[in-house]
């Protein structure tokens, strides 16, 4: 058999073979192309931008009013910044006051304060103080704690750490409170001590 003869033979065994050789190839080379081409986004990168805030405020406020034109609520801070992972909105020095439809009126302040879009409530921390206005359900009351959350929609303080009261000239002092804003009224449990000024009154 001559040289060309065994020649051509081995070239037909190869062109048998030659889609499984080029399918082999094609696939090596799109396993070399996916490891080493860089990551468009590095790892994490996803969820590093759910957590970052997406705006902040600087020495801002905000005012709600009902349907007559009346202040019901006022919030103020140093400034304020907002996460959209927790939708929550961040504000340090924050001031609040609010008044209901009976008159009865509420000033806040505190360190920070978060507050929760998908709660209507306020998270107070930092040398929280809470004054209730006199009027014709009581004196002027006073609270002072270290963390007080507002229930906005409940008109209520609560808090689970010490606080203290000063109603009129009376002090009281306990380990939890629950505190309704709106008919003056509130529990203490825990440790509970208190204050009371001698009344005023002549005796009969």
């Amino acid at each position: 058999m001559s040289a060309w003869m065994r020649l051509r033979r081995t070239l037909d065994r190869l062109t048998i073979y030659l889609p499984l050789i080029l399918f082999g190839v094609l696939a090596l080379g799109s396993w070399w192309l996916v490891r080493s081409m860089p990551e468009l986004l590095p790892t994490g990168t996803d969820k590093l931008l759910r957590v970052e805030p997406d705006y902040r405020l600087e020495k801002f406020t905000v005012k709600s009013f009902d349907t007559s034109g009346r202040l019901t609520r006022e919030v103020s801070g140093q400034s304020a910044t907002h996460f959209p992972a927790t939708q929550e909105l961040h504000i340090q020095n924050i001031r609040i006051f609010a008044e209901n439809d009976k008159g009865t009126r509420l000033q806040a302040n505190a360190r920070r304060g978060v507050s929760k879009e998908t709660e209507q409530q306020m998270d107070l921390t930092g040398d929280v103080l809470a004054v209730r206005a006199a009027d014709h359900q009581g004196p002027r009351m006073t609270l002072k704690g270290e963390a007080v959350t507002a229930l906005m929609d409940q008109e209520r303080l609560v808090s689970s750490v010490p606080v203290e009261i000063v109603r009129g000239g009376d002090v009281f002092t306990a380990q939890t409170m629950d505190f309704d804003t709106r008919s003056g009224l509130y529990e203490l449990q825990g440790r509970v001590k208190s204050v009371l000024a001698p009344s005023s009154k002549p005796r009969q």
